[in-house]
């Protein structure tokens, strides 16, 4: 039939797209086909379920399941039952939706006691596991804010104690420069100026001024390292 030759095109279309891993154009694509959940092929909800589930993004399959599990007339469907179990373990389960897993169970007919109660015993494992995880994932962020806090605690502390030091660095400095005679620092100053600023090497009447700055340096080094002063030469 029609709707037979549909689906199977539709199924070689979900193959062809998750081959090209265009996985995400999946649902989409086939919902132009059919245009609302319930009207989907059991063969395709359960490759959609499938495929989901595999990439890890059961969520998207949430709302599309739901839908097709809750019409009457799909409930009449023999591939009900089985999708039903496929939605919980692929999709409600993975997602921590617990509560609508039981509900889901217990309201479904297709299921005997002892199948509801199989399920129930799954989805208390699941919940328990769940509790399990987020627990450990809950110590686990605790133990790495409290050893972010150290860190930060001990390179608050380096920074302070740098600041420190580098304070009593700026303090020492500051009182030796008070220190200074001020008419040898306003004379090394101005002399500075003269040869930095004011003075061009290259101008010709600047080697007058510059012969005797030269003369003035020698007599002061003379002075200073007079014969009597001059440390003795050892071999």
């Amino acid at each position: 039939s029609s709707a037979e030759v549909k689906c199977s095109l539709c199924v070689v279309g979900i193959q062809a797209l998750a081959e090209m891993n265009r996985w995400r154009e999946v649902l989409s694509w086939v919902l132009q086909y059919y245009h609302v959940p319930e009207h989907l092929p059991p063969k395709v909800l359960e490759l959609c379920i499938l495929l989901y589930s595999k990439v890890r993004e059961p969520q998207v399959m949430l709302e599309v399941g739901s839908s097709w599990l809750r019409d009457q007339t799909n409930k009449s469907l023999p591939e009900y039952g089985s999708l039903l179990e496929l939605y919980l373990l692929h999709v409600l389960l993975p997602l921590g939706r617990f509560e609508g897993a039981e509900e889901l169970v217990r309201g479904c007919e297709v299921f005997d006691s002892e199948q509801q109660l199989a399920f129930l015993g799954t989805i208390c494992e699941s919940r328990c596991q769940w509790t399990q995880r987020e627990e450990m994932h809950s110590a686990a962020e605790d133990q790495q804010d409290a050893a972010t806090e150290t860190v930060l605690g001990a390179l608050s502390q380096k920074l302070l104690t740098m600041l420190t030091l580098l304070r009593r660095a700026l303090r020492s400095m500051s009182s030796h420069f008070y220190l200074l005679p001020y008419k040898k620092l306003l004379l090394a100053t101005f002399l500075l100026y003269l040869v930095v600023v004011r003075l061009d090497p290259a101008s010709p009447t600047s080697l007058p001024f510059i012969y005797k700055l030269v003369q003035l340096f020698r007599q002061a080094w003379a002075a200073v390292f007079s014969p009597i002063h001059r440390p003795p030469i050892q071999d």
